[in-house]
């Protein structure tokens, strides 16, 4: 496959993963062995510890909340060798006061010359302990 029909179809499979992230497991085969992630609370290499961080976000979303959902905005190619997915995350956490919790981000992947992703960098709108502040406040709709 050449590298352009590569990109198409990484797009496209980013926008089929990411929406239902929290529900079920999204598709490994364009990413490399050796991916890089980061986030501003995680960092590691590895497509095992990969599965793992995917495979973490299911279990605490069904654990810690009673409603979440990953709003995929837009994903495109922002340069030759790079994908952005723009997105937001918002849920109702499972407490008595039914808190919701509010952020946005974008994902940067990076691609090798064969088109698969070998980093991915993921970038908040406000720092952690923003967002864990908003576990505490009594619940308001957030749309």
């Amino acid at each position: 496959m050449d590298y352009k029909t590569q990109i198409v179809q990484v797009i496209e499979t980013l926008k089929r993963d990411l929406p239902t992230l929290f529900v079920k497991d999204i598709s490994y085969n364009i990413y490399t062995q050796d991916i890089y992630f980061k986030d501003p609370v995680n960092k590691f290499k590895g497509k095992i510890n990969y599965r793992i961080i995917f495979w973490t976000l299911r279990f605490h979303a069904r654990l810690f909340f009673t409603d979440i959902h990953f709003d995929l905005h837009d994903v495109y190619q922002s340069a030759e060798d790079i994908i952005t997915a723009t997105w937001t995350v918002r849920g109702v956490l499972r407490v008595p006061w039914q808190a919701h919790i509010l952020f946005n981000g974008y994902s940067t992947y990076k691609l090798n010359q064969d088109g698969l992703i070998y980093e991915h960098i993921d970038t908040w709108d406000r720092k952690p302990g923003e967002i864990l502040q908003q576990f505490f406040r009594k619940g308001k709709a957030h749309k």
